[in-house]
């Protein structure tokens, strides 16, 4: 059974830094390093699957008798992989109208 606190802790961190370098790869984008900022969005899709694993772990937990409870951090969590996955989706369309 996975640790509640060590798994919610797992999305917030990995999820954090892929929001953090997708900022990153906007900022190399606007200075025309068009190049760098995809090698970061690439980098960040690395921190993304890791806390996706982590959270799809917890739900397959959910669904079998190990039920979690709803605490707040792990709405938190949640919160911080949802904002990261669509900072992914709008620096990727961002950096690709730089690229024009």
């Amino acid at each position: 059974m996975i640790d509640l606190e060590q798994a919610v802790m797992e999305i917030i961190i990995n999820a954090g830094q892929s929001r953090s370098l997708c900022f990153e790869a906007l900022q190399a984008a606007r200075t025309g390093d068009i190049a760098r900022a995809k090698s970061l969005l690439l980098e960040a899709d690395t921190y993304s699957r890791r806390a996706h694993h982590m959270q799809t772990k917890l739900i397959e937990q959910d669904a079998g008798e190990a039920r979690q409870p709803m605490t707040l951090i792990m709405v938190h969590a949640q919160d911080h992989l949802m904002t990261s996955l669509l900072a992914r989706e709008l620096s990727e369309e961002i950096i690709h109208l730089y690229q024009r």
